[in-house]
């Protein structure tokens, strides 16, 4: 993993274990997860590819498990969590929801569910033709050794289907912070062009980028609270690092009702979401007067070039 960014507003590796740590003991993925895991499964219906393995990274948070068992039924499922808290939550809920017919994995002795760091051993072979990555781009250190593990999972001719926040996300409630001179609240987020440039340099092809804004209202300050910690936390450099106090939770509540009240009464805030799909083309060895190949790399080539013969 490269070394860590001096970006106030670059995400922290440590702070982002620690929230996915306590967003496992969610009784289920948040509402926002499950929606934009219904928008990004509509995105697969123009997909002629049908997978016969497919791996659903972040599966417990990711909440897109049933849209995609409905259009793969018959496609086996691996998961892969960042955490050890999260890789059982994804182990009881397979256990329970999974169809009979899924139980193979079981039966053979080979957990279904895997951490990512292990996905060099993964249990699946050749590869899967499909990752499934829903809301997992903000929640990771270094995107370019993401991409990399997800195309390292992959079979020649595989597709990546991801999605998470835009730049535009929470772009009244950065701005409030920013007048009163507090950190601002959130990381970063990418901009789809930029993971476009990110998903190439990974050796994805044909990479597909789409966004998309839409407005959540509450009826109160402290509801809009409730909700964002089941999204996570403020996992950025710069964030304030101690405990806040009550007087400070007392003055955070009404600056969000002054600042983020609509004509309606709601409070108000823009969600920018961004998808993206991506595929692994066959490997293209650069020619020269002595050009090597490793045997995996061949394989595959070979295997490519017989299925468009």
């Amino acid at each position: 993993m490269s070394a860590p960014s001096s970006d106030p507003v670059a995400p922290q590796s440590k702070a982002l274990l620690h929230q996915a740590r306590r967003l496992s003991r969610l009784p289920e993925a948040p509402w926002l997860y499950q929606e934009v895991a219904r928008r990004l499964a509509s995105k697969l219906e123009i997909i002629l590819l049908q997978p016969l393995q497919w791996l659903d990274w972040g599966g417990f948070l990711g909440g897109g498990a049933s849209e995609v068992q409905a259009r793969y039924p018959k496609a086996q499922r691996w998961v892969c969590e960042p955490v050890p808290e999260l890789q059982q939550r994804s182990r009881e809920q397979w256990r329970a929801q999974a169809p009979k017919s899924w139980w193979a994995p079981w039966r053979r002795g080979v957990d279904p569910v895997v951490l990512g760091d292990s996905v060099a051993v993964a249990p699946w072979s050749p590869g899967v033709q499909m990752v499934w990555a829903n809301m997992a781009l903000h929640a990771y250190p270094d995107l370019p050794q993401l991409l990399k593990q997800w195309h390292q999972a992959l079979a020649v001719d595989g597709f990546l289907m991801c999605s998470g926040l835009g730049p535009d996300t929470a772009r009244e409630l950065r701005q409030l912070y920013r007048e009163l001179g507090w950190p601002l609240p959130t990381i970063n987020f990418i901009d789809m062009h930029d993971l476009g440039d990110a998903m190439v340099e990974a050796g994805f092809a044909d990479p597909v980028m789409d966004m998309e804004q839409i407005t959540l209202t509450w009826a109160s300050a402290e509801q809009m609270l409730a909700e964002w910690r089941t999204w996570g936390g403020n996992v950025a450099q710069g964030r304030f690092q101690g405990l806040r106090t009550p007087r400070w939770r007392a003055r955070l509540l009404k600056v969000l009702s002054e600042g983020l009240t609509r004509p309606d009464g709601r409070l108000g805030l823009t969600i920018e979401l961004v998808y993206g799909h991506a595929i692994k083309p066959a490997p293209r060895p650069q020619l020269a007067a002595e050009t090597r190949v490793s045997l995996d790399d061949m394989k595959a080539m070979i295997r490519h070039g017989s299925a468009k013969s």
